[in-house]
């Protein structure tokens, strides 16, 4: 292959990258290439072209008029080459199981197991994929990703519109009520912002990701462009595969993203005078697609050969990066995309719980079964280039059965009392006690906001939802909410609770909206322990006693 040189320029507001003059920048100046020698392999301004025509006259050049002719550009080969998930990695082999384009990076940490990896060179069998027809799917996608980013554009726009809109009815209907409702207006509004900020952030994500789509689509179409009439079939494979890949995610973009096809509402009570003091609110705001509608289920096994006797998953956390991580038994577990055990740590107690604190740290609450004075701790481990790795722990003088993280502050259960901590572990309060039973406060969540904390009580089949100093809120009791185990606040703000059911709450804590799962005999044996949403793959993950983990794919 050539070497060459480039430049990138600005001229108005596009960035032209060019050929430089190979002679001219030996000389350290700067002068667009004319012409490219196939013999020389280097390119050649105007004025340097005649002096090698001197020289070399039976050289076979061609001009830009025959583009097509000169090789691939090091800019376009950087952006095929280079590895989506390892940024300053190139990719080099091809794993046949996945069909997937691999760094060494990739294979180290996702196909370690795989029969057959093999290096690209070796993979570039048969005639090359389709160029032509794969720009031209990709100019439809670009269409359909550009019509895609003005739905959720206009859907904000229209989200900004609903919201004042409702804030003057809200207003409206305040009036007509006395001045005791000057609290009951100001609790409505603030759930009223609460459910703005979390359908603007969910759609201000997935316009993000569509802006992230295009960028990267444009760029592959640019460089096939430059490589469809060339022999580069190594570079024709690994362009292929990227492009399938971008159009599958946006494929994914299309059917997950957040959509608001109507406006956000407030429904007035009617016979809010006569019931003002038994109300907290005006109303209730909502927004459309709330509930999960469940579209299949699988089941994973999550021990490996060294696993120390059978233990239910006590934790689940999804990272920034997509890794997801599960814990179980004395061990916090690294999953690949298909839910298989690529990795793992050990822990010095048992996992009864796990939250994530920051994109690659995650903090696992553990007891100590062989101490009498039921003490426990929180042990915080840090996810790097695929390896576990265990940080400071922090030990308190009661049991750790569940754990919770929001705005710098920990939530740890005991079974009968949430407490909150500070990230270095001081003492900042006992928010709640309930010493009726053993098993009264077991699990807990916060709601992305931070302004309300959920907690399972086993003993009494309710969730209670408290305020941040601990005060309740609301009791939620209902016959589907046997066996309670765990709690999971989404990002969207809804709750999802586990036993022996699936439940699914409302972002209040206050009502059911829909029992997603009814266990029956086939799972009297492998009860849910914990539940967990994960946001970018659109699923439900349901912890079981039986050390299996349950994936539900949601709409």
């Amino acid at each position: 292959m050539a070497t060459f040189s480039q430049l990138t320029v600005d001229k108005g507001s596009d960035s032209v990258i060019d050929f430089c003059c190979s002679p001219c920048l030996e000389h350290k100046t700067v002068q667009w290439a004319e012409f490219y020698c196939d013999n020389c392999l280097k390119f050649y301004c105007a004025k340097c072209i005649n002096l090698h025509g001197q020289l070399f006259g039976k050289h076979v050049t061609y001009g830009r008029g025959e583009t097509s002719k000169w090789p691939v550009s090091k800019e376009v080969e950087d952006v095929i080459r280079k590895c989506d998930l390892h940024e300053d990695k190139l990719l080099e082999m091809f794993c046949d199981k996945h069909s997937q384009l691999c760094c060494t990076n990739c294979v180290r940490r996702n196909h370690r197991k795989c029969a057959k990896v093999t290096l690209m060179s070796e993979s570039v069998k048969g005639p090359p994929p389709d160029l032509q027809q794969l720009s031209r799917r990709i100019k439809t996608i670009l269409v359909e990703l550009q019509t895609l980013q003005i739905k959720l554009d206009t859907n904000m726009k229209s989200l900004d519109a609903s919201y004042n809109k409702q804030v003057l009815e809200i207003c409206e209907t305040r009036q007509k009520i006395n001045a005791i409702l000057d609290n009951m207006e100001k609790a409505t509004i603030k759930d009223l912002d609460d459910k703005m900020k979390i359908l603007k952030a969910a759609l201000k994500t997935d316009s993000d990701k569509c802006s992230k789509l295009k960028h990267e689509l444009t760029c592959l179409s640019d460089a096939i462009h430059d490589i469809i009439n060339k022999s580069e079939f190594e570079l024709i494979l690994i362009a292929s595969n990227k492009c399938m890949e971008r159009i599958k995610q946006s494929q994914t973009l299309k059917e997950n993203s957040v959509q608001v096809d109507s406006s956000l509402t407030f429904q007035a009570d009617r016979d809010l005078q006569e019931y003002l003091s038994k109300l907290s609110s005006l109303g209730n705001v909502s927004y459309p697609g709330q509930v999960f509608a469940v579209q299949g289920l699988s089941m994973y096994n999550m021990s490996i050969q060294s696993d120390r006797g059978i233990c239910g998953i006590a934790g689940i956390c999804a990272l920034s990066s997509d890794q997801i991580l599960v814990a179980n038994n004395e061990r916090v577990k690294l999953l690949d995309h298909e839910y298989q055990v690529v990795g793992h740590c050990d822990l010095s107690a048992y996992a009864k719980d796990m939250c994530v604190i920051t994109p690659s740290e995650v903090a696992v609450a553990v007891n100590n079964y062989q101490n009498k004075d039921k003490t426990g701790g929180v042990q915080f481990v840090f996810v790097n280039d695929g390896q576990l790795i265990k940080g400071k722990i922090l030990l308190f003088q009661h049991s750790c059965n569940g754990i919770a993280h929001s705005h710098k502050d920990l939530y740890v259960t005991s079974g009968t009392a949430l407490y909150k901590y500070s990230m270095s572990g001081y003492p900042l309060k006992k928010l709640y006690e309930d010493t009726s039973g053993d098993r009264t406060v077991h699990k807990c969540a916060v709601s992305p906001s931070g302004d309300k904390i959920f907690i399972t009580n086993p003993s009494q089949d309710k969730v209670l939802t408290l305020a941040r100093d601990g005060s309740v809120l609301h009791t939620l009791t209902d016959p589907d909410l046997r066996a309670l185990q765990g709690i999971h606040a989404t990002d969207l703000g809804l709750v999802l609770v586990c036993g022996k059911n699936i439940i699914q709450l409302d972002g209040e804590g206050r009502k059911k909206l829909a029992t997603l799962i009814t266990t029956g005999a086939e799972y009297d044996r492998v009860n849910p322990l914990l539940v967990f949403y994960n946001k970018s793959t659109a699923t439900i993950i349901v912890g079981l006693s039986s050390c299996d983990i349950l994936v539900l794919p949601v709409k």
